[in-house]
């Protein structure tokens, strides 16, 4: 195919992206996100389409810029960066022309820039060292050893068994299973030679009898030439001002000491077009399948993933679980320990002054430790971080990170990446919100994994059986409530060819054959890859009192939604009857409610209110908010409605006529960030929280709900000493505020104001 032919047909591939992009009709949404997919299989099944898709993808760029079409730069920009990042033939022409676009596009609002500034960092190394965003990306995600590079990565994709079907378990095992078993150690490290050669070297590399030295070597000079690519490529990366034209002369010499003399400039054999190979495969990361089990299974499988491949043996009891060389002293794990003594010497117990003996071990302890004072335990800033363990309290994280991404940040020791993908309902949300909470509670008292892991959250929504078909509206594909949110923001907006693969009425054909679909995989591959964007939204407690005084009030958290009804049922007491009590007969139950409302001047206002409602619904978003890269430029929620509930109360409205008395239903809403909600009469309360049956309540007389607080965040400053009326000298504790728990979930593009 001539390249005028290949410009036209990408040309037209990368219109009917667009199109889809601005789709209104539901017929054409039905098809979104298969052209984007298409568009990169046509690239990836002949990489020397690669130039002209970067051109054809930077005139529409700069197109957009200009005339402020904002919903298709996101989308347009991930695609670019993506392709950047796996082709071999891009000339610094383009990657200029790349930098200087994200440049401009750093006037925008967030998300906009952010992301710009994000692919800004990550070009600017490209460009004087091509190759650099594919070997990290490799090396990280294939947990190649190496010492300039020591970062890991691991997708963990953990489905709900109770919503995603078996066919459908079977499928995604066969496509995980298909791909790793060729990606080996040594197939991975010929793909980073191969691609760091043809990227610096150009049409000058012979790929071809490159490919065939490769697949000759033995696996000891495989790891001799992929170190030395390495070693080339970090150090000069790591410069302040890399050269390209130093790494360029770095690069011909492992070259021709791999293929030998003749294999300088120009001076080899055959022509190095038509001896050219398929192109270097961007492997698969690292992914791990998971059903859903329980709370503990995410910070098990963490644990495991820090672990030494020598110490794999697991205890039954996950408190005996330990990291080897990362379990604090126990006496360091709490936040301050007061001396007994005064410091003074002639105060201390006899003996205490005795010096060891020269060269016992209680000398060498000695020399690391001092007597008296008092010992703090110094926690990381990132543990106070608000719902992440990884960024700025704010709506992004830090850009050029090393997690595969961009540079290398000195000081940095979170060597491992865990990316926890799950694929559910609100339901999957709500357990997984518990899972986080009882993660990171559990890290304010061992301190374990927080110092070297970071922690990267992802959703893909999943349809229920009766929302099925790509025929349903928009509304109904996505849900409501937080998922709705979310989607938006996730592969599955974009695709809702994913949402009905992965419906549990799929029927099982899929597990007797042998043909593997990669599309399923393609997807949640570019999804952990491109959604570096997270959303952070707060988790919400529940204190609920029960009608029975003799049993325990109950604690639990939701992030979606609490919907409370009223029981069918009363337990009135002896000789109770409601109409000589003088309480009107109707539907729904007395309630009193008291909460704080939300102002946008913050200021606090408290509200009182007593009325007959048939139940309430709390959500922490509306369902009309719009997360994540829009269809439209439509403008989104402020972010600060996602630290709030929507309280939507369906509230009996009683009215008397010449028929007798009436009753109607009336919705009202409020927001707000915390609320008190009990019942006046004998009517009794159930509880359902995220939309799970196994997580409900009956017989609730009174429940309180408010902002999760971070379980880092209560720790205690001490104040100067004070006098007590004893005359002894005490240390005044003062608790802090807490921080309010929010989990971060990654989109592609955040929250768009």
């Amino acid at each position: 195919m001539e390249s005028s032919d290949v410009e036209l047909d990408l040309q037209r591939s990368v219109q009917a992206v667009l199109r889809e992009l601005s789709a209104q009709a539901p017929a054409l949404q039905s098809n979104q996100g298969m052209w984007r997919w298409s568009l990169h299989k046509k690239v990836e099944r002949d990489p020397s389409k690669s130039p002209a898709l970067v051109r054809i993808l930077l005139r529409e760029l700069e197109k957009a810029e200009s005339e402020d079409l904002r919903h298709v730069i996101i989308p347009l920009l991930h695609t670019l960066m993506y392709v950047l990042t796996k082709a071999t033939g891009i000339t610094e022409e383009l990657h200029q022309r790349t930098y200087t676009l994200c440049t401009r596009l750093l006037t925008l609002p967030t998300p906009y820039c952010t992301i710009a500034l994000d692919c800004a960092i990550r070009l600017k190394t490209e460009t004087a060292v091509p190759g650099t965003l594919y070997q990290r990306m490799v090396i990280a995600e294939q947990n190649l050893t190496n010492e300039l590079y020591p970062y890991q990565e691991r997708v963990f994709l953990f489905v709900d068994p109770e919503l995603v079907s078996a066919s459908v378990c079977s499928a995604l095992l066969l496509e995980i299973e298909a791909a790793q078993e060729q990606q080996t150690p040594e197939a991975c490290m010929r793909h980073v030679v191969s691609h760091a050669l043809q990227a610096a070297l150009g049409e000058a590399c012979h790929a071809g009898a490159l490919h065939r030295k490769l697949q000759a070597s033995s696996r000891r000079t495989l790891e001799h030439y992929f170190h030395a690519v390495v070693a080339a490529v970090e150090q000069m990366a790591s410069e302040a001002s890399p050269s390209r034209a130093e790494h360029l002369e770095r690069l011909e010499e492992i070259y021709c000491s791999l293929l030998g003399p003749a294999a300088a400039r120009g001076r080899y054999g055959g022509d190095p077009v038509q001896d050219r190979p398929p192109g270097v495969p961007l492997p698969s990361p690292c992914i791990t399948f998971h059903l859903w089990a329980g709370e503990d299974q995410l910070w098990k499988e963490l644990v495991l993933f820090l672990r030494p491949r020598s110490q794999l043996h697991l205890s039954a009891d996950l408190e005996t679980l330990d990291l080897q060389g990362l379990r604090p002293d126990q006496e360091l794990a709490r936040v301050s320990v007061l001396s007994t003594d005064s410091g003074i010497e002639r105060d201390l117990p006899l003996g205490a002054d005795e010096p060891p003996a020269p060269g016992s071990p209680e000398m060498e302890h000695a020399g690391l430790q001092r007597k008296g004072g008092i010992k703090k335990r110094v926690w990381p800033p990132d543990c106070l971080m608000p719902g992440s363990w990884d960024g700025p309290p704010g709506l992004h994280r830090r850009t050029g990170r090393p997690s595969g991404d961009g540079e290398l940040l000195p000081g940095v020791s979170r060597l491992h990446t865990a990316r926890v993908l799950v694929l559910g309902d609100d339901r999957m949300l709500g357990r997984l919100a518990q899972a986080y909470h009882r993660l990171r509670k559990r890290e304010s008292q061992k301190f374990c994994l927080t110092p070297r892991l970071s922690l990267q959250l992802y959703y893909i929504p999943v349809l229920a059986p009766e929302v099925t078909g790509l025929g349903t509206g928009r509304g109904q594909e996505l849900g409501s409530g937080r998922g709705a949110g979310l989607a938006r923001g996730t592969p599955v907006a974009s695709c809702p060819q994913v949402r009905h693969s992965l419906s549990p009425s799929q029927p099982p054909s899929l597990d007797m054959s042998r043909t593997v679909d990669p599309f399923l995989l393609d997807v949640i591959t570019y999804y952990v890859r491109m959604g570096t964007q997270p959303i952070y939204f707060q988790i919400y407690t529940v204190k609920i009192f029960f009608s029975d005084l003799s049993q325990d009030p109950a604690e639990d958290i939701f992030l979606t939604e609490l919907k409370v009804k009223i029981q069918d049922s009363k337990f009135p007491r002896d000789g109770f009857s409601p109409r000589r009590r003088g309480v009107a007969e109707g539907p729904g139950a007395e309630l009193s409610m008291c909460y704080q409302k939300a102002l946008l001047s913050h200021r606090p206002r408290e509200v009182t209110v007593s009325l007959r409602a048939t139940g309430l619904v709390l959500k922490a978003i509306p369902a009309s908010d719009t997360e994540g890269p829009s269809q439209h430029p439509a403008t989104a929620a402020p972010v600060t409605d996602h630290t709030c509930l929507n309280v939507s109360v369906t509230e009996v409205v009683k009215s008397s006529n010449l028929a007798g008395r009436s009753f109607s239903t009336v919705t009202n809403t409020f927001r707000t960030a915390n609320i008190q909600i009990q019942t006046q009469d004998q009517r009794l309360l159930t509880l359902l929280l995220d939309k799970d049956n196994q997580r409900t309540f009956r017989d609730v007389a009174r429940l309180e709900v408010a902002p999760c607080p971070e379980p880092c965040s209560g720790a205690q400053k001490s104040k100067a000493p004070w006098s007590s009326s004893h005359g002894q000298k005490e240390m005044e504790t003062v608790k802090a505020k807490p921080k309010p728990l929010l989990m971060p979930i990654n989109t592609f593009s955040g929250v768009i104001q």
